[in-house]
């Protein structure tokens, strides 16, 4: 669901005190009353007039009354407005910038990059960091291995060439002998070393289907295989780190409501989904309660950036916390680690 915030137009006197309450909000948790707002330095207000204009914020669905207080909260549709036409993003600070690229710093390969990445955006803005992984539809094959563990365990290593690296236990049906994983991993390097990963999937799709008579043995064991490895697993396609700050967040008092954001960290397929409508989104995007279109995200924000590589756009990096956050402060953490990324990964070329 997406808020038409087109239509709303605001006095200078309720934008001034919109902006003070989201603010107010945001900073301590805690419903807003007219008597707190008239204490705002500068603001000349009354409580009576400041009452009379948050009931017009109010029937324009800008504010809300949680219970019988006699304080406000914002609505998604109020901090919709507040971050596209009222707020002014805070420029990170020297010590986080150093943070960010020193981490970069010490990080050798793609993986370890995004991963850290992730575990960057959580750690300074205290939520969930989520990571795209570089889209494999351009990522090229450069190599599988097979490693023996069990009777019914390989152990299979696949590389690309732009140097990431996959593993992933496979179970088989049957006994392999070191040779046989030797020839299957030679076969299928000679097959398919170069070709993008999409490409492999289609063949192999194409070979399993095929009369298994008409293959000889070796492509046999390589088909079977590597059939698991190179199914499309978008539980492996996002890297979420930080899930647990959630829990000190007081808007995720209700357990059930915990459940269900955790639920999305595990499964995934929803994040990806959110992710993927920013690729190619220019900066940083933000997706405010039920804007993402998730039941189990509707009192969640989520803000990304998609972060380049040489030039071209291959993943998407964000932040998931509660609608009442610091978006100022979010959203330069963000786009910064993004392009630190972006830079770290274009530099393993």
């Amino acid at each position: 669901m997406v808020f038409d915030n087109s239509q709303i137009q605001l006095n200078e006197r309720a934008e001034t005190l919109l902006q003070l309450l989201i603010r107010r909000y945001i900073d301590q948790g805690e419903p807003v009353g007219s008597r707190t707002l008239s204490r705002e330095p500068g603001l000349g207000l009354s409580p009576a007039t400041i009452r009379n204009v948050m009931s017009d914020l109010e029937e324009l669905g800008l504010i809300r009354s949680p219970h019988t207080s006699a304080g406000r909260v914002p609505t998604q549709l109020g901090y919709r407005i507040f971050v596209d036409t009222m707020m002014k993003v805070k420029p990170l600070n020297n010590e986080a910038i150093e943070e960010i690229s020193g981490g970069f710093a010490r990080a050798h390969d793609p993986n370890e990059l995004i991963e850290l990445a992730s575990e960057l955006v959580s750690q300074i803005t205290h939520f969930a960091g989520i990571v795209m992984l570089p889209g494999d539809q351009s990522a090229r094959f450069r190599q599988i291995e097979f490693l023996h563990l069990s009777d019914d365990r390989i152990l299979a290593i696949l590389v690309t060439q732009d140097g990431r690296v996959q593993n992933r236990v496979l179970f088989v049906g049957r006994t392999y002998s070191p040779s046989e994983l030797v020839e299957a991993a030679n076969f299928f390097n000679a097959q398919y070393s170069g070709r993008p990963l999409s490409e492999v999937r289609h063949v192999l799709l194409h070979d399993m289907q095929s009369d298994s008579h008409r293959m000889n043995q070796i492509m046999r064991h390589a088909v079977d295989m590597a059939q698991s490895l190179f199914e499309d697993d978008e539980a492996n396609s996002v890297v979420v780190s930080g899930e647990t700050n959630l829990l000190g967040v007081p808007d995720f008092v209700e357990l059930e409501k915990l459940r269900e954001i955790f639920d999305t960290f595990k499964t995934k397929q929803d994040l990806l989904e959110l992710l993927d409508k920013s690729m190619n989104a220019r900066g940083v995007s933000i997706f405010i309660g039920e804007e993402s279109g998730y039941n189990a995200l509707t009192d969640c924000s989520v803000v990304t950036a998609p972060y380049l590589d040489q030039g071209r756009c291959v993943g998407v990096l964000g932040v998931v916390g509660p609608t009442r956050m610091a978006y100022d402060e979010v959203i330069p953490v963000v786009d910064i680690t993004a392009r630190f990324l972006g830079n770290a990964l274009s530099s393993l070329h």
